[in-house]
């Protein structure tokens, strides 16, 4: 596996990765839209999950590219692009067996949501974070899952609602384990670190 760290310190990797993770981005928001423009206000910042996860990573990945670390984008990266990357492929495949099937569009979005959680993790042996921005972290993403499923501003998936209860606490346990996954690749003792 470590044959591959060296392509992804790459600087045309990295900016291939910026570009496609920007498109993403941009996708993401759009695809976001008609459920922003029906969002409250002090919410917004809340409701667009894989698009602001993968807009963390691009940032991240601009710091990589001008030589520096970003330590709270990292983590806030590693940790959102995992959950929201599976919270993403669980829910669509939970669509599937709900419908008896997915529109193209739903195979798309398990494919590049699965990328967003690898890639935010392929990426851990170059993060530089530290306990305080993991803790801020954790604080951002229970804080979402307490906007999503308390105040109802989560993605709408109108055939699943019957399962909203469910759905929040397998969310809060997804939260949990991708605190956990930040600590063990990118904070404990003795990770295997790069510089990029």
């Amino acid at each position: 596996m470590r044959w591959l760290y060296p392509i992804l310190a790459n600087r045309s990797i990295l900016k291939l990765l910026l570009v496609i993770n920007i498109a993403g981005t941009i996708y993401g928001y759009y695809w976001y839209g008609w459920q922003l423009k029906n969002t409250p206000t002090i919410f917004l910042p809340f409701v667009p999950d894989s698009p602001t996860a993968s807009l963390f990573f691009c940032l991240a990945l601009v710091a990589f590219l001008w030589g520096k670390n970003w330590p709270i984008i990292e983590a806030l990266a590693i940790v959102t692009l995992f959950k929201y990357g599976i919270w993403a492929v669980v829910m669509n495949l939970f669509v599937m067996v709900v419908q008896g099937g997915l529109e193209w569009q739903g195979y798309m979005l398990i494919f590049s949501h699965f990328a967003m959680a690898v890639e935010g993790v392929l990426y851990a042996p170059f993060y530089r974070i530290k306990w305080w921005h993991l803790i801020v972290t954790a604080i951002w993403t229970l804080h979402n899952d307490i906007i999503d499923y308390v105040f109802f501003m989560m993605p709408s998936y109108q055939m699943l609602n019957k399962y909203i209860p469910e759905i929040g606490y397998f969310t809060f346990w997804l939260s949990i384990a991708s605190i956990g996954i930040a600590y063990y690749f990118a904070l404990r003792p003795n990770r295997f670190k790069l510089e990029i």
